[in-house]
Parts: C-alpha cells; sequence; structure tokens
C-alpha cells in the first residue's frame, strides 16, 4: 500500500525527549519515532552522541554507526552540567510526554533531571531508564555494555561451534532487545496514562533483557536442569534443523515437524530413511543425530544450492541460502518491503538507510527526518518550542550552554 493512501504515524502528536546515547536507547527512540513521534536528541555540544565517533565507514563525516539508529529525529545541543542548559531541559521536558535516558543509575539525580524531579514538573511524563542491570539490584552500579552483557547474560556460551570458543552475536543483540523492550513498555505506559492520566517510571535492564532473550534454550535448563550445550548451528530440539555443505556452498535447512521430514526424504529420494524407526519422530531424530545428520549430508554435496532451493520450494521445506550481509540487503524481497530506501540527507546527497519494520493498514511507519547533524535543530527547536529569542540563542551559543 502507497503511503500516500495512509493517515499520519500512530504516534503523530507525541513529543520524546531523548537523552540517550549509543544504541539500546537511541534505537527505542528510532522506533518510536518510525511510528511517528517527534524525537528530540539532546547532544552534549560539541560532541555529540558518542557514536558520530564510532567509525570507519563514515558518510561526510557521520559514522555508519550514529546512522544506523538516529533517524527521524532532531538533534539539540544543550549542556545539561550549566545551569541554563538544565532549565531548558527542564523546559522542554514539561512539554514532553515521554523521557529516555541511559545514564548509570542516580548520575541525572545530581542534575535534577531524574524521574523524581521531571515527574514534579510534569506528572504526566513517561520516564525510561536504560541501564545495564537496572535501577536496583547488586549489580546496579557497575557499567553495562553489550559484550560484557552477552558474556554474563548466558548467550555467549550458546553461541559458537561445539568444540570451540564461547562467541558473541555479531551484532549488539542486548541493545538491540532493550531498545525494543523500552518501546513496548513505553507504549504500555501511554496506555496506562491514557486511562489514568499519570505517567511512571520504566526501567529497563541490558542483562534481564538478554536473560528473557534465552527463551526456549533456558526453559530447557529450567524443566531439565540439564545445563545447555552448543551446537554451533543446529538446534537443539529439532532435527534436522542446520546448514549443510551442498556441492558448491552451504545451504539452510529447518524441519519443524514430522510431515516435513517425510517431504525431505522424498526431496532427497531417500525414502529408506522413513522405515528406521530411530527417525520417524522428532525425539527420536534429537536422539539419533549423528548418525541421521551424516546421512543427509551425504545427501546434500550431490547438488549445488540452486538446485536444492529449488527442490525445497517446490515441496515446501524451509530452505536458504547462507546470505552475505551485500546479498540479504540486495534481496528482492529486501527491495520489495523497503527494507533499504535512500533518503536525503542534510549535506545534499543520498544516504541509504535500513527502513522500519512495522507495516501497518492505516497509518504509516516511514523515514521522515534523516540522521540529523549535531546541533541542527537547536535553533528552530529553542525558538519553536520555548519561544527563545534570537539574541537569547545567540547569548546561550556564547556560553556554550547549546
Amino acid at each position: 500500500m502507497a503511503s500516500s493512501a495512509l493517515t499520519p504515524g500512530s504516534l503523530t502528536g507525541l513529543r520524546v525527549l531523548d537523552l540517550s546515547r549509543v544504541l539500546a536507547g537511541p534505537f527505542c527512540t528510532q522506533l518510536l519515532g518510525d511510528l511517528g513521534a517527534e524525537i528530540i536528541k539532546i547532544e552534549p555540544p560539541g560532541k555529540g552522541d558518542d557514536t558520530r565517533q564510532w567509525g570507519p565507514p563514515w558518510f561526510h563525516g557521520e559514522s555508519a554507526y550514529y546512522l544506523c539508529c538516529n533517524r527521524n529525529k532532531k538533534s539539540v545541543t544543550i549542556n545539561f552540567k550549566t545551569a541554563q542548559g538544565r532549565e531548558l531541559i527542564c523546559r522542554l521536558a514539561a512539554l514532553a510526554d515521554i523521557v529516555v535516558e541511559n545514564f548509570k543509575v542516580g548520575a541525572l539525580k545530581a542534575y535534577g533531571l531524574d524521574y523524581s524531579s521531571l515527574h514534579q514538573i510534569n506528572p504526566r511524563l513517561i520516564y525510561c531508564s536504560i541501564t545495564g542491570y537496572g535501577q536496583d539490584g547488586p549489580y546496579k552500579h557497575l557499567p553495562g555494555y553489550d559484550f560484557i552483557i552477552q558474556a554474563q547474560g548466558g548467550i555467549m556460551s550458546l553461541t559458537g561451534e561445539a568444540e570451540g570458543a564461547p562467541c558473541k552475536v555479531g551484532v549488539a543483540i542486548a541493545d538491540m532487545m532493550s531498545g525494543m523492550y523500552a518501546a513496548n513498555a513505553i507504549l504500555a505506559a501511554l496506555f496506562y496514562r491514557e486511562r489514568t492520566g499519570l505517567g511512571q517510571q520504566v526501567d529497563i535492564a541490558l542483562f534481564d533483557a538478554q536473560i528473557s532473550w534465552l527463551a526456549n534454550v533456558a526453559m530447557n535448563y529450567l524443566v531439565s536442569n540439564e545445563p545447555p550445550q552448543r551446537f554451533g548451528n543446529a538446534h537443539p530440539n529439532l532435527v534436522p534443523y542446520q546448514i549443510f555443505a551442498a556441492a558448491d556452498d552451504f545451504i539452510a535447512i529447518g524441519v519443524g515437524n514430522d510431515e516435513q521430514f517425510r517431504r525431505l526424504c522424498a526431496a532427497l529420494a531417500r525414502t529408506d530413511l522413513l522405515q528406521n524407526p530411530n527417525y520417524v519422530t522428532n525425539p527420536q531424530r534429537v536422539a539419533h543425530r549423528e548418525t541421521l545428520i551424516q546421512q543427509l549430508q551425504n545427501e546434500f554435496q550431490k547438488q549445488p544450492v540452486a538446485v536444492w532451493l529449488e527442490k525445497m520450494a517446490r515441496t515446501q521445506i524451509p530452505a536458504a541460502p547462507i546470505n552475505t550481509v551485500p546479498q540479504a540487503l540486495h534481496d528482492p524481497q529486501t527491495q520489495f518491503r523497503r527494507m533499504v530506501q535512500s533518503v536525503p540527507h542534510a549535506c545534499g546527497e543520498e544516504v541509504r538507510l535500513l527502513g522500519p519494520v512495522p507495516k501497518f493498514s492505516k497509518t504509516t511507519s516511514e523515514i521522515r527526518l534523516p540522521p540529523p547533524l549535531l546541533g541542527q535543530h537547536t535553533k528552530e527547536v529553542l525558538q519553536g518550542l520555548l519561544g527563545l529569542e534570537e539574541k537569547s540563542i545567540q547569548t546561550l551559543y556564547e556560553l556554550r550552554v547549546i
């Protein structure tokens, strides 16, 4: 459906004051911005979000890392370590619906920018704090980085080859999931506010998000008391569900039930496997994983990936090539779903960005603004929202408040 047929985003009219930086917080606010919310990103003058310097690669001086999580935002530079800067942020918070911050526990209290202080100014304010370990608990004062959380949260013990070293996930999944949980929790808090008129604090911990992300593997342990093991690309509960070496490359095969396994055997011309009681049901296949996988591998290596993909598609067996990142981004499905979009940047050129995930039948989810230059919207916001005059703004620049 063309965006011209849709009404503005579901969150249009909501204002978010984004005090966060790096990834978890900015990813959360980017999700809200995709849905129509106005995002005002507060950054330190002259420096900005740390990720602006996390390169190479660069796009006209901006790091690709920064570009990945800051679309649909306005950049306003304010030094909240100054009294005038704190006053500006408090005035903006009074006009905001949501504040998102990811400073260490208690760090903003010294500046009067914590939840309790801003709640007195704006009782309807939803204040989301994202930290490594949460607002309470024995680790609350420890710094939290995605890599450290992946290590402590158990996921690295599951990732990698069975006989290899523990391995992190290739993207900052603890940060990303924390941002998604934060956005989801903020929407729930908005619904509560609709009924009561009251805002509240939302406490999101990277550690909690990573523990939650263990999902079925955690439940395997909680049910069995057996510590989970690494299976590389295989699945602890399903067989066959892994990659196989074809004649020219690797292919991913995901058999989720016994009927799919029967169809796989037919596609491989190995219906004899169905006569073996060790392979008829999934629990039996899991128990006899090694012998079955070796026989399947012997068949897959006889033909190239393209042949197997055609056979798997014809018989409705989940399968896919092992795409590189460039291949995935140029995939026809990626292009059709507009998951890569080119948008005008302030430098005058088009910048390619990943597109929003949700697609709605009634409202938009779109890139309205490219990732902003540092302080690009400072004057616009201070004049338009706070009513500051040109002379006052110039004075704030000279004092390095903004």
